[in-house]
């Protein structure tokens, strides 16, 4: 894929979530803060948290992506951010945090996304690609995921929002960002 054609997808889908931004679940005031390995402050603890991070520079980010893209200040510039991607397959700081942890059937995870970029955190059998094909590319995952073939509004997580999914039977449940596809948790269930 060119990169141009690459830059109109992701300004697409960026504004495609900034138009409907009113309808991405908005972050609970209530909810407190929390380390990223231990439940939330004040929650009962059937709560085990996830923090999505990124470090997109807005300037740049939203000059070349679109406008609304990155709400962060400072940070990565995107030539930067592509550049990361090129040389290691991801960029090291759009990550999903712990990448992996325990957690007991019946319990909650909280994703809550502390960057500047919208991201997804999405169940799925195996890890892949997203749906964003540029970024599929450079991060070596050319196979979609088939669960982000299919997202609804909702599973769009805004930054300062959270997300909240039960965790289901013992085994090894996967979760990712279904834009940016290194970003993975494996929740170990007993």
């Amino acid at each position: 894929m060119r990169p141009h054609f690459a830059l109109t997808a992701l300004a697409g889908i960026s504004v495609a979530l900034i138009g409907c931004g009113d309808q991405i679940r908005p972050t609970d005031p209530s909810a407190g803060t929390s380390d990223v390995s231990g439940p939330v402050a004040g929650a009962s603890l059937s709560v085990r948290q996830i923090t999505m991070m990124d470090a997109c520079d807005p300037t740049t980010f939203n000059a070349a992506v679109g406008p609304g893209t990155c709400v962060r200040q400072g940070g990565v510039t995107f030539a930067n951010f592509i550049d990361q991607l090129t040389r290691h397959q991801k960029a090291g700081s759009w990550v999903n945090a712990p990448p992996n942890m325990s957690a007991s059937q019946g319990q909650t995870l909280l994703a809550t996304n502390r960057g500047g970029e919208v991201h997804t955190f999405t169940r799925v059998e195996a890890f892949g690609g997203g749906i964003v094909p540029i970024l599929n590319q450079l991060s070596g995952n050319p196979v979609v995921a088939p669960e982000c073939t299919g997202l609804g509004l909702g599973d769009f997580v805004a930054p300062g929002a959270s997300f909240e999914e039960e965790v289901e039977a013992g085994g090894t449940q996967r979760f990712m960002c279904c834009i940016h596809p290194w970003m993975r948790t494996t929740v170990h269930t007993h």
